[in-house]
């Protein structure tokens, strides 16, 4: 009997120190999940803010964008403006050089006009290269968006 309840002790003793080991493993591993929610908690909290700060730059680029659009329109319409006074100035100074007749202050009217026509090309083309660079941008915003996406996937995956 003295041995059976020394054999029944032993094995108490060593459930308790395996109740013992697995409890402190259990104790380890939640304080890992409680880490692991916290950081899982944080990365979602700056993903959602690079998200937002994202959709702020998107936005302020598509403003920039119309800006640089509707500039162009004007660039446009201005340049066709001054190249049909151009063209009246040329036929202008057609008719003067037939008559004989003001032939200086045609030359000088179609050299103003030929100076805003050349004053208007580039701004243009300035503006056109300020738009295509939004457009760019833009298209930059978005691909970062779709990797955001991507990220948010591999994230939930590896949970």
């Amino acid at each position: 009997l003295k041995e059976e309840n020394a054999v029944l002790r032993s094995k108490i003793n060593k459930l308790q120190i395996l109740s013992e080991t697995q409890a402190d493993k259990m104790r380890k591993l939640e304080k890992k999940l409680e880490e692991n929610k916290i950081k899982e908690e944080k990365e979602a909290q700056d993903l959602e803010a690079m998200v937002q700060h994202v959709e702020q730059n998107l936005q302020l680029m598509t403003k920039r964008a119309a800006k640089a659009e509707n500039s162009a329109a004007k660039l446009r319409q201005e340049n066709a403006q001054l190249q049909a006074e151009l063209r009246n100035s040329r036929l202008e100074n057609e008719a003067l050089r037939a008559g004989q007749a003001g032939l200086a202050v045609a030359k000088q009217n179609a050299e103003v006009a030929l100076q805003h026509l050349l004053q208007v090309t580039t701004s243009s083309r300035a503006s056109i290269r300020q738009l295509l660079s939004g457009a760019e941008s833009l298209q930059l915003v978005a691909d970062l968006l779709k990797s955001i996406d991507r990220i948010a996937e591999v994230s939930d995956d590896g949970q």
